[in-house]
């Protein structure tokens, strides 16, 4: 179910020819110092003369202006300007079909030396004739392979491209970090490629929220996005795609999207854990394969149990067969498996399905023909059921 309609955060906008000019060096650094208010208030009230001592405050400013402005320099070696050029038909005033040239451009980040960058769904289009991309010190390259995409239906809004020829540079990957153990409240910086136009733009923010699930829009169409971090870390036009980075300069989340309808400071982002299968799947095979379970569920909720009377109120409730529509799909993994419909799914390889992880998101963390033990209730009994992943079927 979605919670919201927005326009997604970079979706690929045309942009006129000029605007390709890549303004290298440029760092947009927006640190908020309100959390130091409260101190301040603090410190205030304990002073008995009445005077308030800055020079600590101050210094927490300093130190942490300084670990983003670190942060910044480290991770964006690796965040790379994402350019392309696309084909479109259209039909003049005569009524004859021409061919027009968009250019339009993202973000990525490398993700292994040997030039793996993961990026955003969005930001490389299906009519897409072009692909380069623009390193931190102002290089472009242009031998560059879209290895693949997820499925246009996929809640994962992933794409991978390979740099063929990185022209003798030296290929600095980002450092993961482990999203699952973000909190809300937590310092987070997004590096992307501002309005297509402004490299490696840093904004900060906190983590505002996790599992957010919505429907994101542009001009393509409309699609469905799940589990998805919320923040306030200004993401803008061109950041899709592009890092959201924890305090220790690890990556936590892939900016994906922004809240329209007048709202400010409302991103999302993709747990980099929900992507952590994919990625090794690549680098092993240089294939995007996506792994796949084939129910089709509803995520368990106080009102979703009690609706449905069933003993747990968390997990994947597997739904009932409607006409045309399986339960389980024929075939597929959770066939093979043995999993049948109303059986409730409340664990993914021991990790809990909850407000935080989705059944979707717990598969994406593991890669196409691994085996996994999902923890089941059937008829209020609990049990365990192996399955092997597979590659989702090309819609």
């Amino acid at each position: 179910m979605a919670d919201n309609s927005i326009p997604k955060g970079v979706m690929s906008s045309a942009l006129a020819r000029g605007h390709l000019l890549i303004v290298a060096g440029v760092l947009i650094l927006s640190v908020s110092a309100g959390f130091v208010g409260g101190w301040l208030g603090a410190k205030s009230q304990q002073n008995q003369t009445g005077n308030v001592d800055t020079s600590e405050a101050r210094q927490l400013v300093l130190n942490e202006s300084q670990a983003i402005s670190n942060i910044a320099k480290e991770v964006g070696q690796s965040v790379v300007s994402v350019n392309i050029i696309s084909e479109t038909t259209t039909t003049d005033f005569f009524g004859f079909d021409r061919s027009v040239r968009q250019a339009s451009a993202g973000t990525g980040f490398i993700v292994s030396e040997s030039g793996i960058i993961l990026t955003n769904r969005h930001v490389i289009p299906d009519r897409a004739s072009q692909v380069s991309v623009t390193l931190s010190d102002g290089t472009e390259l242009e031998d560059v392979e879209v290895l693949g995409r997820t499925n246009s239906s996929d809640p994962l809004d992933i794409a991978f491209l390979k740099i063929k020829d990185a022209k003798g540079k030296q290929l600095k990957p980002v450092q993961l970090g482990q999203s699952e153990q973000m909190e809300v409240g937590s310092r987070v910086i997004a590096i992307g490629n501002a309005l297509g136009q402004f490299q490696n733009t840093v904004t900060t923010g906190v983590l505002s929220g996790y599992g957010r699930n919505l429907e994101a829009s542009d001009e393509s169409g409309t699609e469905t996005l799940q589990n998805l971090f919320q923040t306030d870390a200004a993401i803008n036009q061109g950041n899709s795609g592009g890092p959201l980075v924890d305090i220790n300069g690890q990556v936590i989340g892939v900016n994906t999207a922004i809240a329209g309808g007048g709202a400010e400071n409302i991103g999302f982002a993709i747990p980099i854990d929900d992507v952590k299968g994919l990625i090794a799947n690549v680098l092993e095979t240089g294939k995007v394969q996506r792994p796949y379970l084939g129910v089709r569920y509803v995520q368990l909720t106080d009102d979703y149990a009690y609706e449905y009377n069933l003993s747990v109120n968390r997990g994947a409730y597997i739904v009932p067969t409607r006409p045309g529509q399986p339960s389980v799909l024929p075939d597929s993994p959770a066939a093979k498996a043995g999993l049948k419909e109303k059986d409730i799914i409340i664990k993914v390889a021991g990790k809990a399905i909850d407000e935080r992880r989705s059944l979707v998101s717990l598969i994406g963390r593991h890669s196409v023909g691994e085996e996994v033990v999902l923890t089941v209730v059937r008829d209020n009994n609990e049990q365990e059921i192996r399955v092997k992943l597979e590659a989702a079927p090309q819609l």
